[in-house]
């Protein structure tokens, strides 16, 4: 063992580099991030904006429907309410902005900050809400940002 050691000390970091990652398994990104979201499916009436596909969003991500509406209507700064499978917003906005604030959703309320899992579950313990993770364990504060 030592002299395999001492023979390590002669390689260059690129070699040593190789060896390491020769001797370590791959990480499986499939295996940590494997959430996929619908393209938003947006219709304008008048003022008013549609989502026809939007209870997709929650039924995949494993949220309330009504409190994810609520966060989609605070970061939009919309007035919003649930029609059966579709949400309607009052004023027009579009495909991308919606879709950014499901991202920023995604990545803030469902991915693990730990192990970056979308298996996880909100909990609340008195007034605080917890992001606790199925695949970890992790339990990690939500808090707004």
């Amino acid at each position: 063992m030592l002299e395999q050691c001492r023979s390590g000390l002669s390689l260059s970091y690129d070699e040593l580099l190789k060896r390491l990652r020769d001797k370590t398994k791959p990480t499986d990104q499939s295996r940590t991030w494997r959430l996929d979201l619908p393209k938003v499916n947006v219709l304008w009436l008048g003022n008013k904006t549609i989502i026809r596909n939007y209870m997709d969003f929650p039924r995949i991500l494993r949220r309330d429907p009504s409190r994810f509406l609520m966060y989609l209507a605070k970061k939009l700064a919309v007035p919003a309410s649930l029609d059966g499978e579709r949400a309607i917003l009052i004023g027009r906005r579009d495909e991308r902005t919606i879709t950014a604030v499901i991202e920023k959703y995604v990545n803030e309320r469902v991915k693990c900050p730990v192990c970056g899992s979308p298996d996880t579950n909100i909990t609340k313990e008195k007034r605080m809400e917890f992001l606790v993770c199925e695949a970890c364990g992790g339990k990690s504060p939500i808090g707004e940002k």
